[in-house]
């Protein structure tokens, strides 16, 4: 896995609005690049954009930080996520 990428040559900028997004590591900042990386992404771009972060990262690593996250990801998204990679459906909300 590369370590010194600038992330706002693969995700759009505006997705990292609170941060140096020059200063993020692949590695130490997975935490943060994959939910933000899926945070705006629709049905329509979900295609495009999870190949992206699997440019990146493992479909493991991908749902374990997904599922930990604190970030605003749709269900829509989680579902997704978890048809692609043929785990367990999981939410971020619930009613």
């Amino acid at each position: 896995m590369k370590q010194s990428v600038n992330i706002a040559t693969i995700f759009p900028k505006h997705l990292f609005w609170d941060m140096d997004h020059s200063k993020l590591n692949l590695s130490r900042d997975k935490d943060i690049i994959i939910p933000r990386a899926l945070y705006a992404t629709t049905p329509d771009t979900f295609e495009t954009d999870i190949q992206k972060l699997e440019s990146l990262y493992s479909h493991k690593m991908i749902v374990k930080y997904l599922k930990q996250t604190k970030e605003n990801i749709s269900n829509k998204v989680c579902l997704l996520v978890a048809k692609r990679y043929n785990v367990e459906p999981f939410l971020r909300f619930s009613l």
